[in-house]
């Protein structure tokens, strides 16, 4: 078993970090790249990308190899303070939010918090400022945000499914007339043409995708993408293998959820529940 190694001052950048660890500890081996995606179930050009620094791959990945290499957690915990690198972020959001526009099918699963397409300003105002977001900077990004809802407006808007994890609906705003105005809206954009809304109940139970929202963009080349995120990360998934995994997962999870009409009815009676709650 390889000795796990101390996390040095070369972790200032990251990124590079990373993929010199991957690099090290396959070539230190003696195991190509391809040897590596046959043991591990990879295409093996995805560990190629991850050690030229071109992508970090998804944490299901890193944790393989951290088991393949005998290094527990060293590079999960490399592959975190590399995705926690705000440079980077910020470069793999804007390109996720370029690829976003340009997509013909969006598929999406939140696991706390409401997609931005559907957000209110309310809503987006209090969830950016939970994140620490000063005031200057958060009204640009509500306003920012306000204008990706255009996306699914329109004769043209692309047809755009999402699964909202019960526990997003059972998180309401502080403002009680926010929140109830945050559902009305929630029910009134499930009634588009172009809009699927389905909600999977905690009585599910476990699931793949517990934890982490996920984005799947069908682009107008015919490939899928995928973007997950949580509160402190993203991650753009561009390789045909990790996507098809996630998208399985996704169709588990769809399953498992109820029905767009049943889901309809969901948030309807939250609506009555909130309209009734002698506390507001």
């Amino acid at each position: 078993m390889s000795q796990r190694r101390v996390v040095t001052g070369r972790s200032q950048e990251p990124r590079q970090r990373f993929a010199e660890e991957l690099r090290t500890l396959r070539t230190g081996s003696g195991t190509s790249l391809r040897q590596l995606g046959e043991r591990l179930g990879w295409d093996w050009s995805l560990f190629g990308k991850m050690e030229k620094g071109e992508t970090l791959g998804s944490p299901e990945v890193v944790q393989a190899l951290d088991t393949h290499y005998g290094t527990p957690g060293l590079l999960l915990a490399l592959w975190e303070l590399a995705a926690g690198d705000h440079t980077q972020f910020r470069e793999r959001y804007r390109r996720y939010m370029a690829l976003e526009a340009k997509a013909v099918s969006l598929w999406h699963f939140a696991v706390s918090v409401l997609p931005g397409l559907f957000q209110t300003p309310g809503y987006a105002r209090e969830v950016l400022a939970a994140g620490g977001l000063k005031e200057k900077e958060l009204e640009q990004q509500v306003k920012a945000r306000m204008g990706r809802r255009e996306l699914l407006e329109g004769k043209d808007a692309p047809p755009f499914r999402t699964i909202l994890s019960e526990a997003v609906l059972r998180t309401p705003l502080r403002d009680v007339g926010e929140w109830r105005g945050q559902l009305e809206y929630l029910v009134g954009v499930a009634e588009r043409p172009n809009v699927t809304v389905q909600v999977v109940l905690q009585s599910a139970g476990l699931h793949g995708l517990l934890g982490v929202d996920v984005w799947y963009l069908l682009l107008p080349e015919g490939r899928t993408v995928a973007y997950t995120e949580n509160g402190y990360w993203g991650q753009l998934i561009e390789d045909a293998g990790p996507v098809v995994r996630l998208q399985k997962t996704y169709d588990a999870v769809r399953d498992l959820a109820l029905t767009p009409v049943e889901s309809r009815k969901f948030i309807l009676r939250m609506l009555e529940e909130k309209a009734c709650d002698p506390s507001t």
